[in-house]
């Protein structure tokens, strides 16, 4: 764990520019080069991206996605979830799926990319985060695990003004603990689209809400349990990193932390006890 500072493997992702107009060509070609080396037309997993209004923080990403380091055949499906800024124009200058869904809402546009996706397995990612070069080989090791159906993986915060990483990472500590708390009876709240793999067919069977609501992915391993196991993959190695925009729209980090531990609290007893069978459709995120 990088306590002091974010990993330069981190930064060397992170590309600054004014406009989506003065990305140089070059930047384009090396990402690209890249892409068409490890994607496969044959896919055995299929990484969905969701992104909406992302212009900022997809080519970050996928620069990320395009440095992966496996065996394993894979591809990259971005759904672009009706953005109104550059988000489309970046894409599709880079080597990889494209699809648009105009129902807004994640759980929308990962049920669109699932549904085309040609891979046995799925691997969830964020438009807005990076990942390790061993993510996907750690988080499809544990989900060919038998019996497994479902995984999840950890994330780190991306260092920021007012936001230093020794903070961010005694945040981290404390959300790994109460994560470990949550797998014993309700790991479907550990399961963030930030980092989560599944079978495709069970997907497809469960299918995704259909309508813009927070918690799409909780709701898709909610129901997959039914079918099998969910499994942490806690390697550090394979942690998925982003900026702290959920921080920081409670404002500092002391009134973010305030509010997850309040929350935690209030419901630390019912970790202990099963949720009981319900319709993920329909109910509310009370």
């Amino acid at each position: 764990m990088n306590i002091f500072k974010t990993p330069q493997w981190v930064k060397s992702h992170i590309y600054k520019f004014e406009s989506i107009n003065k990305i140089d060509d070059g930047v384009y070609h090396q990402i690209n080069l890249k892409l068409d080396a490890v994607q496969s037309s044959s896919p055995e997993v299929s990484i969905i991206i969701a992104a909406w209004n992302e212009e900022e923080n997809i080519m970050n990403c996928i620069s990320s996605l395009a440095n992966l380091k496996t065996v394993i055949p894979f591809e990259i499906i971005v759904v672009n979830n009706n953005s109104k800024d550059g988000t489309q124009a970046i894409l599709e200058r880079l080597h990889v799926r494209t699809l648009f869904q105009k129902i807004q809402g994640c759980g929308p546009a990962r049920q669109l990319g699932q549904e085309h996706a040609m891979g046995k397995y799925i691997l969830l990612a964020d438009a807005d985060c990076i990942y390790a070069e061993c993510w996907l080989d750690k988080m499809i090791s544990k989900l060919k695990t038998p019996d497994v159906v479902c995984v999840y993986g950890r994330y780190s915060f991306i260092d920021c003004p007012n936001y230093p990483r020794w903070q961010l990472y005694l945040l981290e500590r404390m959300k790994d603990c109460v994560a470990e708390l949550r797998h014993f009876k309700r790991p479907y709240l550990n399961a963030y689209g930030i980092s989560m793999g599944y079978i495709k067919d069970l997907g497809l069977k469960v299918k995704y809400v259909d309508y813009k609501i927070w918690g799409d992915d909780g709701r898709l391993c909610f129901d997959l349990m039914k079918y099998g196991k969910v499994k942490q993959v806690k390697a550090n190695t394979a942690r998925a990193w982003t900026y702290p925009r959920t921080l920081q729209r409670d404002g500092t980090l002391i009134i973010a932390l305030r509010v997850r531990i309040k929350k935690e609290c209030d419901r630390f007893f019912s970790l202990f006890i099963p949720h009981p069978p319900h319709d993920t459709k329909t109910s509310s995120n009370d």
